[in-house]
């Protein structure tokens, strides 16, 4: 998909992160950009930055774990601006950091539901649409827990690799029905986001209380994490790539040349019938 601009992307979790790294990348395309975001506040206030920029944006809030939500989304792109040639199916939450014996079967529900059912909703309500016109493209973030998987992000893993499995289903599918829609899956490693406090959006439905020891681990885990960042990249950065990969067609967009050594590790002892190994690196 040479061309893009004068055309239309849909972003959900674009009120931060890679979610606005990706729609201002695409607003200096020349884009019209629709912008989906459950924190309201955030993304009025991103959607109105980008459009102070010069850039056609619309502000959707939504609940990507919600069917009719999407659907309400894909009727305000259309509504707006004619029609739909980019979706990037972006929101995502991540794990609270306890072993799988520690979490409430609620995160579980959470992470899933934002994470793979929220994919799962974007396409289901955007394929149709995508499919009339000249060309189109999903976007689909995964990551590279969808490849390797380390301790205490169990839904985390689970539902980026789903996102990967379902992902790689709909290239099949559409590739073999000589479709005009281009299919990128995006494996981040480590990129300078938010995510690790996407428990302040947690719905009420959902909510629940941790007990201390549960926060203690929690704190360990975040630690953990907080010593990786210095291989974090901006979300520009990702962005850049996503808009090569849609540009050639590409499927696998793996953000971190190093997270290849893990990559390979882990298939090589798959094909050997080795246990696993945790990655000193995620």
């Amino acid at each position: 998909m040479e061309r893009l601009a004068e055309r239309v992307a849909v972003v959900t979790g674009a009120a931060s992160g890679i979610g606005l790294g990706l729609a201002t990348r695409f607003a200096a395309e020349g884009m019209k950009v629709v912008m989906a975001d459950i924190e309201r506040p955030v993304l009025q206030r991103a959607a109105a930055e980008l459009a102070s920029s010069g850039a056609e944006v619309l502000a959707v809030p939504t609940d990507s774990a919600i069917l009719g939500d999407i659907e309400a989304l894909r009727d305000a792109a259309i509504e707006r601006f004619g029609g739909v040639h980019v979706l990037c199916n972006n929101a995502g939450v991540g794990s609270r950091g306890l072993a799988i014996e520690d979490l409430p079967l609620r995160d579980f529900e959470w992470v899933l539901g934002v994470n793979l059912w929220g994919v799962i909703h974007g396409i289901h309500a955007f394929l149709p649409h995508l499919q009339t016109q000249d060309e189109a493209h999903i976007v689909n973030t995964a990551s590279v827990s969808a490849l390797y998987h380390l301790p205490r992000m169990a839904p985390y893993n689970a539902s980026k690799a789903a996102v990967l499995a379902l992902s790689e289903t709909l290239q099949f599918e559409l590739a073999g029905q000589g479709s005009n829609i281009g299919i990128s899956v995006l494996c981040p490693s480590w990129v300078r986001t938010n995510i690790s406090a996407a428990a302040r959006n947690l719905p009420e439905r959902l909510a629940y209380e941790l007990e201390t020891e549960a926060m203690v681990k929690i704190a360990e885990y975040k630690a953990r994490r907080k010593s990786q960042q210095a291989i974090a990249l901006e979300p520009s950065d990702v962005a850049d790539q996503v808009v090569a990969a849609i540009r050639d067609r590409r499927f696998y967009v793996l953000t971190h040349p190093e997270s290849l050594d893990n990559i390979s590790e882990r298939f090589g002892r798959i094909i050997s019938g080795e246990n696993p190994q945790e990655p000193f690196q995620a």
